[in-house]
């Protein structure tokens, strides 16, 4: 552990620490929400460039590790990705020795599509951009034109110089800008945003599956003339109460959660004769109803549930159809031909998992294996794969079922005229006890978790406990596994929100052994990373939102519009420095806007602080001179709001202009902050249905686990009940009459 003592009496460390903060993208400054300077302590800079590998025992040793790097740098002739967008010149910057300058060389690219271009470079003609001496050699760099059409995609490029030197790297094309539809370019959409696993209704097994979202699908689209409707990220998690139910936790970022599934729609179910059988047995039943008609989503009890009816019918695919070629054969061979590895180490990880903990019911997870089975290549785990292939096998099959019914739910959403569909959430975050952190280990950097610095939210900062990414090692697998990230988010939708869009710029790092107080920024490629996201949304026709919250520099947020990800604006966060509410005029065109967010009080919940009882019941603030203060604050925001409705004409005159007088949301209230946001020039607008529907409580409580039912709250109304409530109805129909109001409903030609 480097301390502050030994920076002070090595002077040669001392001077280096800046310099190779630089180099390894280390932030040696930043500014909070209030604008207070931090400037990074160089113990901090020690602790994180020893995360990423870096010899910071001696000012000799950095000074070594900063020269062997720039050598990596320079005597590679080709870096180990190049991502260029079409807006930018077609040609790369390659390093070659000075004494390689008269040799001949050449460049070749294979394009994705099979085509290959071809072009001999004289290289004495090509002036020499930069150089530098390191070892007692010099290299120069040239900036050589690329051969063929540009073609959008992912290729490989080889450079040969002479008889000796050659160099491969992939070389990665992209868009400008990322997919946005035409009709959108003119027109504002609307949509409405549920967690799948909160939807009730009368004939699920205890949580929202894909039936109950086509059923939704089905109402939202007749009665409030919506775009699309959001979901909750619907990465596989644990499914384990209250540590390991969190959307924005994953095991696994790639793959999805199989509670998510309606067993009985699967076509294995009708011809297994032992699962019919256990379907009628009067426990089966039994539980059904019970965890059914339960008030809170019951993880365990769902799973387990679900999990006892799809071996049953693994085991009838697998014995009357896998080894007979049927056309449901084939496509499940296609899904895991197309998905590959990245499918095979989460089912080999699941397989594994499962294993385990049967043999020893206190192991949860990969941390606790024996060695010999930690890591996805080692011998031992590839003998297991083969020995429990069938295990493996079912892992696989549970992934293209839930692939299987999320695309039928897209298309069915499409059907209905929804411009948009379904839109997807890709979580920031992945559990360092899971699947992702198994399979890509070096894809994650030991010694730091991510976070964040003090803001309104967290006054003193926020460790969020998960390792951060490796940009070196993402930046050396020419950003495959990120690509990945986002394909596999992509699927089955016409939309994608990026939890912290801010990862792709900067993350805020905190070493280990220290608090948020002592964690510092750290940069990533985010000109790479953008563009290949802007890749995979133009591939799979996706809107990309970028949820941009929390301390955001302006120019994050004008890279962003540059490449039409939409910004997220939140009403309760839409302020000036004046802390007065921006009016609707003040939101820009290029974002999504909402009320609020899984995180954050909901509509109901904040007019009658609900939030601020639920905050101090679960022991987050801390007494009663605090709790006072809350509420203080609170009314005063609520009357700055209220004065901003009788200024807008939301609200009629009739009612009361003291927040006193007004403890609950009432109809206009609400009415009004519908309309507000659904005024915004916003090219979309999403209302969640805790927001559409009153609802008191949010889903999450930051800040707790098994203090507060978090992930678990179920829709106040039922899939039947939607088309029949009255209530319902009337909201139904104020929402609707905003979205056609403000020329944002959807009338798909």
């Amino acid at each position: 552990m480097v301390e502050m003592s030994d920076i002070e009496t090595d002077p040669v460390l001392s001077q280096s620490l800046d310099q190779a903060a630089g180099i390894w993208g280390i932030e040696r400054e930043f500014w909070d929400i209030w604008g207070k300077h931090h400037k990074t302590p160089p113990e901090t800079e020690a602790r994180v460039l020893r995360s990423l590998g870096v010899d910071v025992s001696s000012g000799p040793h950095l000074q070594r590790a900063i020269e062997d790097r720039n050598w990596r740098e320079w005597s590679e002739p080709l870096p180990p990705a190049i991502v260029l967008s079409d807006s930018e010149p077609y040609e790369i910057a390659i390093r070659v020795p000075a004494d390689s300058q008269s040799l001949s060389a050449g460049l070749e690219i294979r394009f994705e599509n099979g085509m290959t271009a071809r072009a001999d470079i004289d290289l004495a003609r090509i002036p020499v951009s930069q150089s530098t001496t390191l070892r007692g050699r010099t290299f120069v760099e040239k900036v050589l034109p690329l051969p063929g059409q540009r073609c959008l995609g992912y290729h490989s490029m080889a450079l040969r110089v002479g008889p000796h030197i050659q160099s491969e790297t992939r070389l990665i094309l992209c868009p400008s800008r990322a997919y946005q539809p035409e009709w959108l370019q003119t027109k504002c959409a609307a949509g409405i945003a549920i967690s799948l696993y909160g939807l009730r209704s009368g004939r699920n097994w205890g949580c929202g599956d894909f039936k109950d979202l086509a059923g939704f699908v089905d109402w939202a689209s007749r009665e409030l003339a919506v775009s699309f409707v959001a979901l909750n990220p619907l990465h596989n998690i644990p499914n384990r109460q209250p540590f390991n139910t969190s959307p924005y936790l994953p095991n696994c970022c790639y793959f999805r959660n199989p509670i998510y599934l309606n067993i009985e729609d699967i076509d294995d179910f009708p011809h297994s004769r032992w699962a019919q059988r256990l379907a009628k047995c009067d426990a089966i039943q039994r539980e059904l109803e019970s965890v059914r008609s339960s008030e809170l989503v019951e993880y365990e009890r769902v799973h387990h549930l679900k999990t006892r009816f799809l071996r049953l019918l693994f085991r009838r695919f697998l014995t009357a159809e896998f080894p007979h070629d049927t056309p449901r054969a084939g496509e499940f061979r296609a899904f895991i031909k197309r998905e590959g590895d990245l499918l095979h180490r989460f089912a080999v990880h699941s397989a594994l998992d499962e294993v385990l903990h049967r043999r020893d019911p206190q192991t949860w997870s990969w941390q606790a294996w024996p060695e010999a089975y930690r890591r996805p290549d080692s011998p031992a785990t590839r003998e297991f794969a083969e020995r429990h292939w069938r295990r493996v096998l079912f892992y696989k099959y549970v992934q293209w079922q839930i692939d299987v019914q999320l695309g039928a739910a897209q298309r069915h959403a499409r059907k209905r005229g929804m411009r948009i569909g379904l839109y997807h959430d890709l979580a920031l975050a992945t559990d360092r006890f899971g699947c992702d952190l198994w399979s890509h280990r070096d894809f994650y950097v030991a010694g730091c978790r991510v976070g964040s610095p003090p803001d309104n939210f967290a006054p003193k900062g926020q460790d969020w406990a998960f390792p951060p990414p490796n940009t070196d090692r993402h930046y050396r697998d020419g950003y495959q596994l990120f690509a990945e990230s986002i394909r596999q988010s992509c699927q089955h939708g016409g939309a994608l929100r990026i939890d912290h869009v801010m990862r792709l710029f900067r993350l805020f790092w905190i070493p280990d052994g220290t608090d948020a107080a002592h964690g510092t920024y750290v940069r990533e490629r985010f000109h790479d990373l953008l563009h290949v996201l802007a890749l995979e949304s133009v591939r799979n026709r996706v809107v990309i939102i970028g949820e941009d919250l929390g301390t955001v520099p302006d120019f994050v947020r004008e890279t962003l519009a540059k490449l039409g990800i939409l910004s997220y604006r939140l009403f309760y966060f839409e302020q000036d420095k004046n802390r007065r509410f921006k009016r609707p005029k003040e939101y820009p065109r290029e974002s999504l806007v909402s009320i609020t967010t899984h995180d954050l009080p909901t509509l109901a919940g904040f007019w009658s602080h609900r939030d601020i009882v639920a905050r101090r019941e679960a022991g987050l603030i801390a007494n009663e001179e605090d709790l006072r203060r809350a509420h203080e604050e609170r009314l005063e925001e609520k009357q700055k709001m209220l004065d901003l409705f009788f200024e807008l004409k939301l609200i009629p005159d009739s009612l009361p202009r003291d927040v006193h007088r007004i403890p609950e949301l009432t109809g206009e209230l609400h009415n009004a902050v519908v309309g507000f946001i659904a005024s915004t020039p916003s090219v979309l607008m999403v209302l969640n249905q805790e927001d559409l529907f009153k609802q008191n409580e949010q889903q999450n409580l930051p800040g707790t686990t098994a203090e507060y039912p978090n992930w678990r709250r179920k829709m106040r109304f039922t899939i039947e009940e939607l088309g029949a409530n009255p209530f319902v109805r009337d909201c139904a129909a104020m929402y609707r009459a905003w979205v056609e109001k403000t020329g944002r409903a959807n009338y798909m030609k």
